[in-house]
């Protein structure tokens, strides 16, 4: 979860790829799920209940399906199989830290459309993507869970 959510902190930084807000959304479920999947893994060193860690990895689990499903809506939307939300932007990005220079920068700093991909790779736009990582990441904390 953590090299997920950190590659799409390095395009957005690195690379500058300014998120639309869908964007941003996708990345709450990794938000959330990546310290309650830290206390997973300390419940199971400390020798917790065995619940406590299936508790914890469902919950994560759940989260990742979460994700999924806001990354297949993210890029059906990109793919214009249905229409994105009709208020879709974010907050002023790359803004320069010289004051004179702000309005200057928030007129010149438009938010992307989340219905037009930033890029794509084999076919997959970064919400495709997503939505792979986050099914392999729900597959993997559901089977932890699920464990005896």
């Amino acid at each position: 979860m953590a090299a997920t959510v950190g590659g799409a902190l390095g395009f957005e930084h690195i690379g500058g790829y300014i998120p639309c807000a869908l964007c941003l959304m996708q990345r709450d479920p990794y938000y959330y799920g990546i310290p309650l999947g830290l206390l997973a893994i300390l419940a199971s060193i400390l020798k917790l209940p065995a619940w406590t860690t299936r508790a914890l990895l469902g919950i994560v689990g759940v989260l990742m399906l979460v994700g999924a499903g806001i990354g297949v809506y993210h890029a059906g939307a990109e793919w214009h199989f249905w229409e994105g939300p009709s208020t879709c932007a974010t907050t002023a990005q790359g803004i320069s830290s010289n004051v004179g220079d702000l309005l200057g920068d928030l007129d010149a700093k438009h938010a992307p459309s989340c219905t037009d991909a930033a890029l794509r790779v084999l076919g997959l736009s970064f919400a495709g993507w997503n939505v792979i990582a986050s099914l392999v990441l729900a597959a993997i904390a559901l089977r932890g869970a699920a464990k005896a």
